[in-house]
């Protein structure tokens, strides 16, 4: 949190001047892209590794799920994968690193640990501890690198000893109960953002209520961690979307278009859509820019292949989905999550590879994406496996360049083998 002097209003920035935030190159790949079916087309350049990324985030197994079926059906996501900060980038020169499935930082020059993708209206929770006289705090709706915990962030501070704003306090828009302890053990943060309500419950007692209409609320931002003083430490990070909308109700495809001339037959099975054969492509009408979308999938077959298409130029009977697409194919090499066969479910097709399989045939998997400008986050049963920036020049089709304004969604039939249900299908717009 930001210390302040007594007496006076000034407000210092506790985050020193650290390196700008890392940005995730794909995986390399050959000089190709792919029709709609996956045919291989020339024209476009590979995209470099980042190698110095990798090296920070590569797993040795493939990571615990922590949420329970009905949690992943609420929406949930785990932010942290329990290994590596695979998915959060540092302000700072801290030395935030994980070890026994913690978040830890005790020494660099302040700052905080971000998200690399900001999040709107949400549900969070954490576990948090703080050594004795420490200083520290849970970062909301905050720019990558906040100066003011009054205009460009919410700061839920972690401070026993802070004379203004103590544990449970949002530093500089208000002051929690005061008497809280929290120093040298672990305690729990749950915290509702919605439109301007926000409420803080610490260890099942509420201690903020707030109804932000003040000129500087924030609508949307960063998830972040503080190193200030002495050792933090955070785990069970979790994160649920709210106030999302439905674009499939279970009943009928209104608000969807099959795309001209294509094999595929779309229907409404019990509550799911239900396609087969293929190739061919149902989208929205509506058209989405930046967003969080989550949808179920299931492969009703062994190593089937589908996906789930973005900001995708209108399908036509020649084109019919040129646009982002998130793999849905469960396949390993041999047997091994941590090397998919075929990108692996929840890559960005032809641009990365999914860190590990996190979904299996014949089960439902939950899909979660992140679209915020040209960085593209997807987390499979809750666990995330992209983080991938489109860092090539602009183009309105994203087979060919980077894509940022809206498109359509659309879900694929990719072949004669294909046999798969979607339900569940949800989106938030990101400010």
């Amino acid at each position: 949190m930001w210390k302040h002097c007594l007496g006076v209003c000034v407000v210092i920035m506790a985050c020193g001047c650290g390196r700008a935030p890392a940005i995730e190159a794909p995986s390399a790949r050959t000089n190709q892209s792919v029709d709609a079916v996956g045919r291989e087309q020339p024209g476009e350049k590979p995209q470099k590794a980042d190698s110095s990324r990798e090296a920070t985030t590569t797993l040795a197994s493939v990571p615990t799920r922590l949420l329970s079926d009905k949690e992943l059906a609420e929406g949930w996501l785990q932010l942290f994968d329990g290994h590596t900060l695979f998915g959060w980038t540092a302000n700072s020169d801290a030395e935030w690193k994980v070890k026994d499935g913690v978040i830890l930082v005790e020494s660099g020059t302040p700052g905080q640990l971000m998200t690399n993708v900001p999040f709107s209206d949400f549900e969070f929770f954490c576990e948090f501890r703080l050594s004795k006289g420490g200083n520290s705090g849970v970062f909301l709706r905050s720019a990558v690198k906040p100066t003011d915990p009054g205009r460009d962030c919410y700061e839920l501070n972690i401070c026993d000893s802070h004379p203004a704003f103590p544990t449970g306090s949002l530093v500089a828009r208000k002051k929690g109960p005061g008497g809280i302890t929290v120093e040298g053990e672990w305690h729990a943060f749950r915290v509702t953002m919605s439109g301007t309500r926000i409420t803080v419950v610490l260890d099942g007692r509420r201690v903020i209520d707030l109804d932000d209409k003040t000129k500087h609320a924030l609508t949307s931002g960063r998830i972040g961690f503080q190193m200030n003083e002495g050792r933090a430490e955070f785990r069970n990070v979790r994160l649920r979307p709210v106030g999302t909308s439905d674009l499939f109700d279970g009943r009928s495809l209104d608000g969807w278009r099959v795309v001209p001339m294509g094999k595929s037959r779309f229907s409404v099975v019990d509550g799911t859509i239900h396609v087969e054969d293929g190739a061919g492509f149902l989208e929205t009408k509506s058209t989405w820019g930046d967003f969080l979308l989550q949808a179920q999938a299931r492969t009703n077959g062994k190593e089937l292949n589908s996906g789930i298409f973005f900001r995708t130029e209108r399908g036509t009977a020649e084109q019919p989905s040129n646009g982002y697409e998130v793999q849905i194919h469960n396949g390993t090499t041999a047997g091994n999550r941590l090397k998919p066969s075929n990108a692996g479910t929840g890559a960005i097709f032809r641009r990365n590879t999914a860190r590990f399989v996190a979904a299996q045939d014949h089960q439902w998997a939950y899909l979660s994406v992140a679209a915020v400008g040209a960085r593209f986050c997807v987390w499979v049963n809750g666990l995330q496996v992209t983080d991938w920036v489109d860092t090539r020049e602009e183009n309105s089709n994203p087979r060919k360049g980077r894509r940022l304004k809206a498109g359509h969604i659309s879900l694929q039939g990719h072949d004669p083998t294909t046999d798969l249900d979607f339900r569940s299908i949800r989106i938030l717009p990101l400010p």
